[in-house]
């Protein structure tokens, strides 16, 4: 390519006015077509001169000894200046230029006057002058050639050529500076090479940035190649030549960028390995300094941190503080270990592409380091473990503390339950704190132990180093013993209270249980009373019967007196345990009353029942010996009369109780049922007297002894009648009673529901 002695930058003003252009079209001799579009101003032909010989300075030799078509459009344009113009193309480019095309206006110049100019000027010339209008162009060039100005195809747009104009030549001047610069830069450092200490920094800088130059140039060639790509696809040229589009190498030389971009890759190699190997020299130097700097720091001012901060505190708060403190020094441990793995992976990194005794120094140093900051972390990770032990230690003994105090507040409150149930609850919580004590005093000894064993365990410092730590570490041991040893203390006195506590709610829990059993033994005399006198009416149809059931009225007698002497045998009970518990408060109250008031009532009852029966018994034997064994004396009648007589009068008679009232064995039909069995036995046994006395009495006599039986046994029907229905009188009058207190009581109530209503 020639030499370029303008460049587009010193001429963009003048370039950006477009007063000639090669478009990238050819003629059908493959010429390089140059189109000069005139305006209707006036135009310069100085710029016009200028503008030609840069654009002529672009294509190469071999496409200059092609030729040029110039089309000259001169349809806004004067006749004179298009003259001008045609004889300024001899002056600049008389040997390149074949043909010169002159598009002229419809009908607007005198044909025989221009026609006649050219064609006398044409030896002069030395190229050939045609006038031609924008529609007949074609005969001469192919449109595909031609620009949409003269109807043609081929797309050309002015601002980005002259934009990759710029870029072509600023990446062709910025390179071919770089390739000087790297070329001196690469030669002096074989001489330099020896002395390693001397510092060429400033002679490694060069004016451009090579990554950047690389990409511009790369970014050119791939856009020269995409454009040339595209136009060969655009459609074929003329007589089948290829289509060409304005950055094709013949316009902007793209073997030279790619010559330009070889040259610089490889220069730029050359560059970063000798950078490569500097800054490996140089990052030697820094890694040792850094290390020795971290190793400094870590044996000096870290471990006298870590030395002067033994402590574990006397409370959660005290280690929650120490463990505030641990955190500040190990963030400023951190800021070391994060230089320390940046150093690790930069010697890593080296290790793998260093030379022998690049590597034997690195490894040392990594060696070192990692020694160095290991120890310093393995210390620091202690620390740690210490003082969340200790945290969980105090937090361990404050709990304890508190619950030894609500155990010891429950021990020293006055027990006052109502009932059992209460204790039994009272007792149950009490029996789950201690055991929550227990639990607790367990764990403490645990976190104890294991926190003795961690700081026993700790990294030991040199010698001369070693009595401040130790004695430190030695009042932290004595802290937690006499800490665990306190509480064991506190929690034995509490087990002691316990066990006090613990023998008086059981004692209170008896006591309760005796209260309750001997009412429980009030109320089943109650019940055997109310049975006794409810339902034990029978008097037996036979002397066998009656037995039977004076034998169960004995076992019945007995269980009563069992029950009673159980209520008793409790009631003793209970004045035992209030003497034992100083509860000068309870006593058995009215239950012994109430038990020696039922017991009376039943021994009574009971007596009586048994009389009966026994009365029924003798009544039943003698009146059966009349009947069965046909024993007909007159004293065995007498007494079987008299028996049954008395027997019938006892069954309407009540019981009267110690305390002066009475109470009827079951209701008055009940009775009259177990006089009816008397009764008729009775009657049975006067007929055999009749008997007797007809057979040995004249009938008149008989008929009144007859007549004196029935009227004596009417009068005892009449008597049974006449109780029987008193007792109903006497229950219906009761009844009223009963119902007569209820309304009084319900009057009464609503008088105090309007008293208190007032008063709110």
């Amino acid at each position: 390519m020639s030499n370029v002695n303008t460049e587009a930058t010193n001429m963009l003003p003048l370039l950006k006015k477009k007063l000639a252009f090669l478009s990238g079209g050819k003629d059908r001799r493959s010429g390089l077509i140059l189109t000069i579009p005139l305006s209707s101003d006036q135009t310069s032909m100085e710029e016009l001169s200028a503008t030609l010989d840069y654009l002529l300075s672009i294509p190469s030799e071999k496409c200059k000894a092609r030729g040029f078509t110039v089309i000259v459009d001169g349809r806004k344009s004067q006749w004179n200046i298009v003259k001008t113009v045609v004889l300024m193309l001899q002056n600049v480019i008389p040997a390149e230029v074949s043909l010169v095309c002159v598009v002229k206006p419809d009908e607007f110049w005198d044909k025989k006057v221009t026609h006649f100019c050219f064609w006398k000027e044409k030896d002069r010339l030395g190229f050939e002058v045609i006038l031609v209008s924008a529609t007949k162009l074609t005969r001469y060039i192919e449109p595909c050639q031609l620009t949409d100005d003269f109807g043609g195809s081929l797309d050309y747009d002015h601002n980005d050529w002259l934009n990759k104009r710029l870029v072509f030549e600023k990446f062709t001047k910025e390179s071919t500076s770089l390739l000087d610069e790297l070329s001196i830069i690469n030669d002096s450092d074989k001489s330099s090479s020896v002395d390693k200490d001397k510092s060429t920094d400033c002679a490694l800088l060069p004016s451009f940035d090579p990554e950047t130059v690389l990409q511009t140039g790369h970014e050119l060639l791939s856009e020269l190649q995409q454009r040339r790509f595209n136009g060969s696809e655009g459609g074929g040229g003329g007589q089948g030549g290829p289509a060409w589009c304005p950055m094709e190498e013949e316009l902007l030389a793209q073997p030279q960028v790619m010559k330009l971009l070889d040259s610089l890759r490889e220069q730029y190699t050359r560059y970063q390995e000798l950078c490569r190997q500097r800054n490996k020299r140089t990052q030697l130097d820094e890694i040792h300094t850094k290390v020795m700097q971290v190793v400094t720091w870590l044996q000096g001012p870290g471990s006298e941190l870590l030395k002067t901060h033994q402590a574990i505190g006397d409370s959660i708060r005290a280690a929650q503080t120490l463990q505030q403190k641990h955190e500040e020094i190990e963030s400023q441990h951190s800021e070391w270990f994060a230089v320390y793995v940046e150093l690790n992976q930069q010697i890593a990194a080296l290790l793998s592409a260093g030379e022998e005794e690049e590597v034997v120094e690195l490894k040392a140093l990594q060696q070192q380091l990692s020694d160095v900051c290991y120890q310093q972390a393995a210390q620091l990770e202690n620390r740690q473990n210490v003082l969340q032990s200790a945290q969980g230690f105090h937090s361990t003994t404050q709990e304890l503390s508190q619950q030894l105090d609500g155990l010891l507040g429950m021990l020293c409150a006055d027990v006052a339950p109502a009932d059992g149930a209460a204790i039994q609850q009272n007792l149950k919580l009490l029996e789950e704190k201690l055991q929550t004590v227990e639990a607790g005093l367990t764990s403490l000894r645990q976190k104890g132990g294991l926190l003795m064993e961690q700081m026993c365990s700790q990294p030991q410092w040199s010698l001369e180093e070693t009595e401040r730590p130790a004695g430190e570490q030695q009042d932290n041991v004595q802290h937690i013993q006499a800490v665990m040893e306190e509480m064991q203390l506190r929690k034995q006195r509490c087990e002691d209270m316990v066990d006090v506590r613990r023998l008086k709610m059981l004692q209170m829990v008896q006591l309760f249980k005796c209260e309750e059993d001997a009412l429980q033994a009030v109320e089943w005399l109650g019940e055997l009373l109310d049975a006794l006198l409810k339902t034990h009416i029978k008097m037996g149809d036979d002397a066998q019967e009656t037995r039977t059931m004076l034998d169960k009225h004995r076992k019945f007698v007995d269980v009563a007196q069992s029950t009673y002497d159980y209520g008793r045998q409790l009631l003793q009970a209970t004045v035992v345990l209030c003497q034992s518990l100083r509860c000068t408060t309870r006593s058995s109250g009215d239950t012994l009353p109430r038990l020696n008031r039922v017991w009376k009532q039943f021994s009574v009852s009971a007596e009586e029942r048994q009389q009966r029966l026994e009365l029924a018994l003798n009544f039943h034997t003698t009146a059966e010996k009349v009947l069965e064994q046909g024993c007909f004396e007159a004293e065995t009648l007498d007494e079987v009369d008299s028996t049954g007589k008395t027997l019938l009068d006892r069954l309407t008679m009540p019981v009267i109780f110690p305390d002066g009232s009475e109470q009827f064995f079951g209701s008055p039909s009940e009775t009259a049922t177990a006089a009816e069995c008397i009764r008729d036995r009775l009657l049975l046994v006067e007929e055999r007297r009749l008997q007797l006395q007809g057979a040995r009495l004249p009938d008149e006599e008989e008929e009144g002894v007859l007549n004196g039986h029935e009227q004596r046994l009417d009068v005892i029907g009449e008597e049974l009648s006449e109780k029987e229905e008193q007792e109903e009188e006497e229950e219906e009058e009761e009844e009223v009673v009963e119902q007569e207190d209820e309304e009084v009581e319900v009057g009464q109530q609503d008088e105090e529901l309007e008293r208190s209503k007032q008063d709110c």
